[in-house]
């Protein structure tokens, strides 16, 4: 799932690369994908791409008339800049927002969804109305770049892996980054907030901080138009069960779930002991 780093470098390279730039059409192939109709999708014909920004994980694309198109990429979509429009046989689009201009004839900008599951969505809304959609209210401040308040991560019963998560909490950290991110500052998944010491917030707080300010800056060195389908990623420990930590060499372990897989160290994050199952673990330090 594309989060705050991978959002945050998409607007950017996007934002760069449109500004300014007259739309010619826009059409909704996804017959899932639009959750609103007023405005009509149709009715961006003639209008200009004034800017691409992002709010934790959702990209949010303005136009000169006052209009926003809010987007949620969910699990497996992505926002992409092509130079050449979808043929008849794609099947991966959900919007495309199609670009005239000097030379530039025939870019789209399209919201694009790998598998079946069609969760990606859209919203066409008055951009004075975007603060107020109810997806956006219920987000918490963000992850990145002001340092996290202690508050947001201290004065809870949960488990940090399931806090971090979410998105009420902070906006933007998914599942990657709270592994990357606990790894970083050697706390367990399941620790529960209200257990951390003073030292230890003020080692989730920087990495928090640290890792997603530098994944973005790996993305700007490493990556520019057109974006990929899969990102490089700078992990140190997610995806990577069975492999050496980088710091102390001891594997790294993972707890399956039904859809995803959480990784840490076991040497460094819970006491040198494998959590063996997700739900009798009592593994807090």
């Amino acid at each position: 799932m594309p989060e705050l780093p991978e959002v945050e470098i998409t607007a950017r390279l996007l934002d760069q690369a449109t500004r300014g730039a007259k739309v010619e059409s826009a059409v909704a192939p996804g017959i899932n994908a639009m959750k609103t109709f007023k405005p009509p999708l149709d009715g961006l014909a003639g209008d200009q791409v004034a800017g691409i920004r992002r709010r934790g994980k959702l990209l949010i694309v303005d136009f000169a008339s006052g209009l926003s198109l809010l987007t949620h990429l969910m699990s497996a979509g992505r926002l992409q800049l092509f130079g050449k429009r979808a043929g008849p046989k794609d099947r991966t689009s959900r919007v495309l927002i199609r670009l005239e201009g000097d030379g530039e004839a025939g870019r789209e900008l399209r919201l694009r969804e790998f598998g079946t599951k069609q969760r990606a969505w859209a919203k066409l809304l008055p951009a004075g109305e975007i603060e107020d959609d109810e997806e956006v209210v219920k987000l918490g401040p963000e992850a990145w770049p002001e340092p996290v308040p202690a508050e947001a991560v201290s004065t809870t019963d949960r488990p940090l892996y399931s806090l971090l998560r979410d998105q009420r909490t902070l906006a933007g950290i998914g599942r990657t980054w709270a592994d990357e991110i606990l790894w970083s500052a050697r706390l367990s998944p399941f620790k529960r907030a209200a257990d951390l010491d003073p030292s230890e917030t003020e080692s989730l707080i920087r990495a928090i901080h640290d890792r997603l300010d530098g994944a973005i800056s790996f993305y700007e060195r490493e990556l520019s138009l057109p974006l990929p389908d899969k990102l490089p990623k700078p992990l140190e420990v997610h995806g990577r069960e069975g492999e050496p930590c980088t710091r102390c060499g001891a594997e790294i372990h993972a707890v399956h779930y039904s859809e995803y897989v959480l990784c840490y160290c076991p040497e460094e994050q819970t006491g040198g002991q494998p959590l063996k199952d997700r739900r009798l673990s009592r593994l807090l330090k």
